[in-house]
């Protein structure tokens, strides 16, 4: 699987498609080279698109935090939060949850997602606009920082040359299936979200965070932290694809 969310992938496909003359079967099949099966209410994107929606946004909820996406009915949120992701038009509204899963029989297995359409309000576009990626950049740099310093405090920083080096080597860009178009700013700010996000991944999955006889409130801790380095990653990530979202409509420049 991709470390690049299909919400993120699907937003910049399909806004490219109602915007330049890509067919929406293509763009399907750019948004997912590494799944094997794609199914559920994706005609949805055909009815927007009739509707007038030139601009298909993304949201990265989570539980406990589901501000960045549009009004909807809490089952509605909750649900998106369990997914971890997204996709909205905001002026009809509306918004679609994937539903990432295993399928086939041992030895012959494969990933396949669904998704699912849901009410929701619509978005005043202002809201969207008002994000400045220079603004997003520094933000994410600085919280990498406190983070790294927090970190430093508690042990077990997930980063460092042979951290870095190592979530890095893990991003395999060859497989985002992005359009080709996108504003350099707005990708380099996705790729430096995704590595914080693989930096996340890989720290919650060392044995050594609350290992080594530490006390339980210092393995709280840097749990705590992992979770934090998560989040501003997934924020950065959404903010960064949305500009490129406006961009690819031309709402903006990026």
């Amino acid at each position: 699987m991709s470390e690049l969310p299909a919400s993120v992938r699907l937003a910049l496909w399909a806004t490219a498609a109602w915007n330049d003359g890509v067919s929406l079967r293509e763009a399907l099949a750019r948004s997912f080279p590494d799944l094997d099966h794609v199914a559920g209410d994706l005609g949805r994107l055909e009815i927007w698109r009739d509707l007038g929606e030139r601009a298909l946004f993304v949201a990265l909820p989570r539980p406990g935090d589901v501000s960045r996406m549009p009004l909807c009915s809490v089952p509605v949120a909750a649900l998106a939060a369990e997914a971890g992701e997204c996709v909205f038009v905001p002026s009809v509204g509306g918004l679609l949850i994937p539903s990432l899963t295993r399928f086939g029989p041992e030895g012959d297995r494969g990933w396949r997602v669904d998704w699912s359409a849901h009410d929701a309000e619509p978005v005043p576009g202002h809201r969207l606009e008002m994000v400045d990626l220079r603004e997003v950049e520094g933000s994410l740099l600085s919280r990498l920082s406190d983070l790294t310093e927090a970190f430093e405090r508690v042990g077990g920083t997930p980063w460092g040359p042979a951290g870095r080096a190592a979530a890095e080597e893990s991003l395999d860009r060859r497989i985002w299936g992005l359009p080709d178009v996108l504003p350099v700013r707005a990708l380099r700010v996705m790729a430096l979200a995704a590595t914080a996000g693989a930096l996340a991944a890989r720290a919650g999955g060392l044995t050594a965070l609350g290992a080594d006889g530490l006390d339980a409130g210092t393995s709280a801790r840097r749990e705590s932290l992992v979770r934090l380095l998560a989040a501003h990653a997934d924020d950065a990530l959404a903010d960064a694809a949305n500009v490129a979202v406006m961009s690819l409509a031309g709402w903006r420049k990026a």
